[in-house]
């Protein structure tokens, strides 16, 4: 097995490209001045690839997919997918890659940093000493269930059908990773659903407690029902270490979660799948925000979620936790010197632009080294 980690990068839409810029020249800066042995390679895939060769993504970009190392991914989303057939428009949409690849555990962690307590919309009191992670199980659920789709009825109304579905080994195997992750952080999960109105829920409640009286009864379990952790994260986010859940509340919930940060742009997330042979997991790293075409272009996007991704990248991809550490502080730095993209600026302060953001992370990471 190589030692060399093959990264495949897919900036994407939207901003996409111009916060990836950012966390590939940090990923080049531990290339180059901590030797980090990285071979990058930007593959075709988005609204530009598909203007330029008719399909969101090239031949050779999808066969690159099975074999990198790991991902990073900038964001996608355009409006000319809304000209596309449903099959087109699945064949290289992020939901297919992340089945395709097997990437079940979307770890987000969501960190309050006392640099940015001004920029929450939640008192600091509320916020302080946040450190969490949101678990969403990422390859199931209504967003692969079937049936699916909108009909015309014969009198004519029109009926949208999602399908909320999962089985048992499914909610087994993002429960496990829950447990065992909870075991390297303070020992307690938080286990999100609503099985008081939801058949998936029950058998998520049961599957969960079940695999937890058999292998993890030394982790703490709670349950909670989606809508009252909702209010929860904004009443008391300390509360919580490890959260796991389904893929729709996970997706909303981790997005809510976001302002105890100050910015949905500040949070990174890992998707992950089950180890490989050679050891290595499928993992694809992005940040959280979508590709928010209305600022598109202008330099103003916030990168940190990108870089704080390529954190974990080389904490989860290739175990090297103590680059992670520096990668994290130098971003704490860039903040504490005063480094703000347009989404934290307080009023009446000038904010700086991505490729500014991405400098002052450079320089705090140079200082440190």
């Amino acid at each position: 097995m190589s030692n060399e980690f093959d990264v495949l990068v897919l900036p994407g839409d939207g901003i996409g490209p111009e916060v990836t810029a950012q966390a590939v020249r940090v990923l080049e800066w531990f290339a180059d001045r901590r030797k980090l042995p990285a071979k990058l390679t930007e593959g075709e895939l988005g609204a530009a690839t598909y203007k330029r060769l008719g399909t969101i993504i090239s031949d050779k970009t999808q066969r690159h997919l099975g074999t990198a190392d790991l991902i990073l991914f900038g964001a996608m989303g355009d409006p000319i997918y809304d000209s596309l057939s449903p099959a087109e428009r699945r064949k290289g949409s992020l939901l297919s890659i992340r089945k395709s690849l097997g990437l079940f555990a979307n770890v987000r962690p969501i960190k309050a940093l006392a640099q940015l307590a001004s920029a929450s919309t939640l008192r600091p009191e509320v916020i302080e000493g946040v450190d969490m992670i949101v678990l969403r199980e990422l390859t199931g659920g209504v967003y692969f269930g079937q049936p699916r789709g909108i009909t015309t009825l014969p009198d004519g109304r029109r009926r949208g059908v999602d399908t909320q579905v999962y089985e048992s080994d499914e909610i087994e195997r993002i429960a496990r990773f829950a447990f065992e992750l909870a075991r390297t952080r303070r020992n307690r999960v938080c286990s999100v659903e609503k099985s008081n109105v939801m058949e998936s829920g029950k058998l998520w409640r049961a599957v969960v407690t079940d695999l937890h009286k058999a292998e993890f009864a030394d982790v703490e379990l709670s349950h909670m029902y989606a809508d009252n952790a909702a209010m929860q994260l904004v009443r008391n986010p300390r509360q919580f270490d490890v959260m796991v859940t389904d893929n729709l509340f996970g997706d909303v919930l981790s997005d809510c979660a976001a302002m105890i940060t100050g910015s949905l742009g500040m949070l990174p997330s890992a998707s992950l799948g089950a180890p490989r042979a050679d050891g290595r997991r499928p993992a694809l790293y992005e940040p959280i925000h979508g590709s928010a075409p209305d600022i598109a272009g202008q330099g103003i996007a916030n990168p940190l979620g990108a870089i704080l991704s390529v954190a974990m990248a080389l904490r989860h991809s290739m175990a090297l936790p103590k680059e992670a550490e520096l990668l994290e502080q130098a971003v704490g730095e860039a903040l504490a010197q005063g480094a703000r993209t347009a989404d934290l600026v307080q009023p009446g302060r000038q904010p700086i632009d991505t490729k500014g953001m991405g400098d002052a992370v450079l320089a705090a990471l140079e200082k440190a080294a």
